[in-house]
């Protein structure tokens, strides 16, 4: 059975609508041509995230989000999402937007990855940021509030 799945690692964070995101995020899956199997995002604190940066990716540096794909067919969404709260409160003031929406939006970049958008040199990162305008956008099918 596919399942989006929320978890909490060193932070008590709780996404709003939860069951609206869940649609959201497997629609815009389908959308792309992909099946969902299983994916897990794991909401937790900067510390926790450059842990894993360090000791999988060799990177010293705090990050929004880190983004495994462990899909062995082609097509199907099997992954784990990490994402720090702290960052997403961090970016929402920078960016003056509302926590929420950078929540969601966080948390369709790394879907997209997953979908085999890239966000390295100019044409990808332009690509992927319309496409997660796209679907933010697209998130009023859903009666988000």
């Amino acid at each position: 059975m596919p399942a989006i799945s929320f978890f909490n690692e060193s932070v008590n964070y709780n996404l709003p609508q939860k069951l609206k995101v869940k649609k959201w995020i497997k629609a815009a899956i389908e959308k792309e041509g992909f099946t969902l199997q299983e994916l897990n995002f794991i909401f937790c604190s900067d510390e926790y995230l450059l842990g894993i940066n360090q000791q999988y990716l060799n990177h010293d540096t705090f990050t929004d989000i880190i983004t495994f794909d462990n899909s062995e067919e082609e097509k199907q969404i099997v992954s784990d999402i990490f994402i720090s709260i702290e960052r997403i409160k961090e970016n929402a003031m920078t960016f003056k937007t509302a926590e929420f929406d950078e929540v969601c939006r966080v948390m369709i970049h790394g879907t997209l990855h997953l979908l085999g958008y890239k966000d390295k040199g100019k044409v990808a990162k332009t690509l992927m940021t319309q496409k997660e305008d796209e679907y933010l956008n697209y998130r009023s099918e859903f009666n988000f509030i």
